[in-house]
């Protein structure tokens, strides 16, 4: 039996090309594997990618402000008299009499009281009759001296013994004069025995009465006169506001008493410096009081209306987080990583408050941040919108 030649040639050229089928089935299998095998990579990788997005914390940042209807600054103070004097005693005696008690309007010059001063009286009196003693003694050494002035004349008596006599009268009217002296001295402190006010003002303390033992050694204080018109004003300003207090500037005060009634003060001096104790600046306001409705002493509270200050931003109140560590806000940064940041604040207006360091225009902070937020956190900001 014999084979077709031409059959096993036909089935020889099959081979080869069944081969290359096979070997491109093959490699499109293999395509169509690696390519399935690399979408669902790439799906498993978004899905990773999306989980991840999903556990990242979405917050809603805002960017510090500067506020902008101006600032209304409100602050204790103190009233203080223009002028207060503690009134002395310069003589030693008793209280004879005193005119005017607490509260008393007084002018400059009135009387208040007079001391009983026997023993500078009996001192007048001595030094006054001392005077009348030297005055004799010079009428008698002038009519010597010129009695012998003449026997000189008539070469009776030595030049010598005249000198003498003209020494003595020089010398007695300088005892006149120191006599004089002494008795000015004592009528000048007799004049102490009449207290007056020294200038126009209230009786706001009276500690003497009839009788009481005046000592002038101990400097024993019979009244305080104070001058209420105008009245010093004292405020601390804290440091951040300083710079926007000015001599001349008008602040209105109210006081307990007059809660509807506001008064207007003006600016007169500052300390220059700030307190150590307390970071405040003193400043003295001047206070007309025509009326008298201010008393010395008294608290007030004043109120300045400042400019905006543009170094000082603010923040809602609901941005502050309260740790152990002190105040702080979340700020994020540009990797949108947290970071917890201290800050000082300034003043508290309820819904916002003042930052005064800790904070730039420029930073994200966190509006509303949830009680376990911590530095270092992953976050998706969204802006806030009003």
């Amino acid at each position: 039996m014999h084979s077709d030649p031409d059959n096993t040639d036909i089935e020889v050229k099959e081979i080869p090309n069944l081969k290359r089928k096979i070997i491109i089935t093959l490699a499109v299998i293999g395509v169509v594997v690696v390519l399935g095998i690399g979408k669902r990579y790439f799906d498993y990788q978004g899905q990773v990618k999306w989980t991840d997005q999903q556990n990242i914390t979405s917050v809603r940042v805002f960017h510090p402000y500067v506020g902008k209807n101006g600032n209304t600054l409100i602050l204790p103070g103190t009233l203080q008299p223009f002028i207060e004097a503690p009134i002395l005693a310069r003589v030693d005696g008793y209280l004879k009499v005193w005119y005017h008690d607490i509260g008393a309007k007084v002018k400059k010059g009135e009387l208040l009281a007079l001391i009983d001063t026997p023993e500078l009286d009996e001192q007048l009196s001595q030094a006054k009759a001392n005077l009348i003693k030297k005055e004799a003694d010079e009428k008698l050494s002038l009519v010597t001296m010129k009695r012998w002035k003449a026997l000189l004349a008539k070469d009776s008596v030595s030049k010598q013994e005249t000198d003498v006599r003209i020494a003595d009268y020089e010398a007695r009217k300088a005892d006149v004069l120191a006599a004089k002296a002494d008795v000015a001295r004592i009528e000048a402190f007799e004049s102490f025995k009449r207290v007056v006010a020294p200038f126009d003002g209230v009786i706001t303390a009276r500690k003497t009465d009839v009788g009481a033992l005046i000592s002038a050694g101990k400097g024993t204080e019979l009244f305080n006169v104070s001058s209420i018109d105008p009245l010093r004003l004292y405020v601390p300003v804290p440091q951040v506001y300083t710079e926007l207090i000015k001599n001349g500037q008008k602040a209105t005060l109210t006081v307990p008493e007059f809660a509807n009634r506001t008064f207007t003060a003006t600016v007169e001096t500052t300390s220059g410096g700030i307190s150590n104790a307390s970071g405040t600046m003193l400043v003295e306001l001047m206070v007309q009081n025509n009326d008298g409705a201010l008393k010395p002493g008294e608290y007030s509270q004043v109120r300045f209306d400042l400019p905006e200050n543009t170094s000082v931003v603010r923040v809602p109140s609901s941005a502050l987080i309260f740790r152990s560590g002190g105040l702080k806000v979340a700020v994020v940064d540009a990797n949108n990583r947290v970071n917890l940041r201290p800050i000082v604040i300034g003043r508290d207006y309820g819904n916002e408050v003042e930052v005064v360091s800790g904070l730039t225009l420029a930073d994200q902070v966190v509006d509303s941040p949830s009680d376990s937020i911590e530095s270092g956190e992953l976050v998706k900001p969204q802006t806030k919108t009003n």
